[in-house]
């Protein structure tokens, strides 16, 4: 018997970042999930339910380049859906898909860089703590957090920063296309809520994974749902140190957006 359309459902949730802590999203972590979701049973689909604030921009590139890759390969149409927010490198993949929908409480956009931290040196001072470095290089110990900032410091940061702003800018371009408001000032690091991002062009619509899958495919579309498995303990409310630290920063940086 001929089975109904399927689509392949790979749920994106969490901070994106290298380290292989919590539930962060990352391309090693991922691989092998994308990997199935794209060639397991032949989807006539894959459908990203995204919520991420966004993180590391180089993890961002190469999950959505191990989508977009995949989806050429395979000739398989790859749509986004927005939960509470893709920001950032949140968006950067959502645009690898052929289509991005939202709800209408959604908070999509961030197309910008950022670079946080502590400056600590006027409370070691303050202790009679001395920092000592030593580096074969003058920019080896740029922005050294317990040392005064320094203006080259700055500039050099904000060089980077502007480089990694400018592919984010690029990508968004590639995928989106004329679908962009050219008169919308889109890369500011500004979000929006829902349809407003209908006319800047970032987003496709308004809609929800399953309806939406059902109008494309018809009522008997069937789901298979890829996402990662969340770690032993955290199953059971119990977390190591370093991870409960890493769940509150994962909560402030959804707490940016409101969320």
């Amino acid at each position: 018997m001929k089975s109904g359309p399927k689509v392949a459902v790979l749920r994106l949730q969490g901070v994106i970042a290298a380290q292989g802590r919590g539930a962060t999203l990352s391309d090693s972590g991922l691989a092998a999930l994308i990997e199935r979701a794209f060639a397991k049973g032949k989807p006539d689909a894959v459908a990203l339910s995204i919520n991420s604030p966004g993180g590391s921009p180089s993890q961002s590139s190469l999950i959505s380049a191990r989508i977009r890759r995949l989806a050429d390969e395979k000739d398989v149409k790859v749509y986004a859906f927005v939960e509470d927010v893709a920001a950032s490198g949140g968006y950067y993949i959502a645009a690898a898909a052929d289509e991005i929908w939202v709800d209408r409480h959604s908070i999509v956009g961030s197309i910008g860089v950022i670079s946080a931290g502590f400056g600590l040196s006027e409370l070691i001072a303050r202790y009679g703590i001395e920092r000592r470095v030593y580096t074969a290089g003058k920019s080896k110990s740029m922005a050294d957090p317990f040392r005064p900032e320094k203006p080259e410091d700055v500039a050099r940061i904000k060089q980077l920063q502007e480089h990694i702003h400018a592919e984010f800018i690029d990508h968004v371009k590639t995928r989106r296309g004329d679908k962009l408001d050219d008169d919308a000032d889109l890369f500011t690091g500004d979000v929006w809520v829902g349809s407003q991002a209908l006319t800047t062009g970032l987003i496709d619509g308004v809609g929800h994974l399953v309806p939406k899958m059902k109008e494309v495919f018809g009522d008997k579309v069937g789901f298979k749902v890829y996402q990662q498995k969340r770690p032993f303990f955290a199953r059971f409310g119990a977390r190591m140190a370093g991870d409960a630290m890493a769940e509150v920063e994962d909560r402030a940086a959804f707490a940016r957006f409101g969320v």
